[in-house]
């Protein structure tokens, strides 16, 4: 077997704790690394390889390429023989969910061991999905259970409207100027919001709201 892997996260020590343990497999070859959804659709543009294994959430400043789910999607479109394998530290089920359904993504949670990230890259290589053991887990919960609610019915309007703005790229100075309020009142309001969702960061918060296509709420 010779398997030409390639990796992206954005973070450097993610990519050495995954390469080393990758390089005790024999027949595997890295072929490249990624840290910005640019540098990754430039290294597929110029570099053959059979697996991309690839963090789902990976934003970069200047905008230019889209992170999370529309990534995904942009490579299954371009690359359509190419096998994904998706490592997430995001744990809404909504969002897992909205991966799992592509049925050609291998996904798996960051909490999972090196041996299960190796299992999903075999099975990917033999055009089968794996869907870790954690993700599994967190998708048999009922929905009601697992917070897969839209968000528009859960925030209070003024809490809609913090985390469309921050969507949006406002930061929170802009918002509290916009909504005539103190940045205190905005940051609680966008920290509840987001604790309504179920995300505990902006990238799981972008994720979220691409996961249910809802862009102004």
């Amino acid at each position: 077997m010779n398997l030409r892997i390639i990796l992206a996260d954005d973070h450097p020590f993610v990519l050495l704790g995954v390469r080393a343990a990758l390089e005790l497999h024999a027949g595997i070859t890295i072929v490249g690394e990624a840290t910005t959804p640019t540098s990754l659709i430039e290294l597929l543009q110029s570099t053959p390889c059979d697996v991309l294994v690839t963090d789902l959430t990976m934003p970069e400043a200047s905008g230019a390429v889209e992170d999370g789910l529309n990534l995904v999607r942009r490579i299954r479109s371009t690359w359509p023989l190419l096998r994904i394998v998706v490592m997430t530290a995001l744990t809404n089920t909504a969002i897992l969910r909205a991966i799992v359904s592509d049925g050609a993504v291998s996904t798996l949670s960051k909490m999972e061991t090196m041996d299960e990230l190796w299992q999903a890259i075999e099975a990917s290589d033999k055009g089968r999905v794996y869907v870790g053991r954690t993700v599994v887990a967190a998708l048999a919960q009922p929905r009601d259970e697992a917070g897969d609610l839209p968000p528009v019915p859960r925030l209070s309007r003024r809490q809609a409207e913090v985390i469309r703005m921050s969507v949006r790229g406002d930061s929170i100075a802009e918002i509290a100027v916009a909504l005539g309020c103190h940045r205190r009142t905005v940051s609680r309001q966008k920290r509840e919001a987001m604790g309504k969702l179920g995300v505990t960061n902006d990238p799981g918060l972008f994720a979220y709201i691409r996961a249910y296509g809802v862009y102004d709420i």
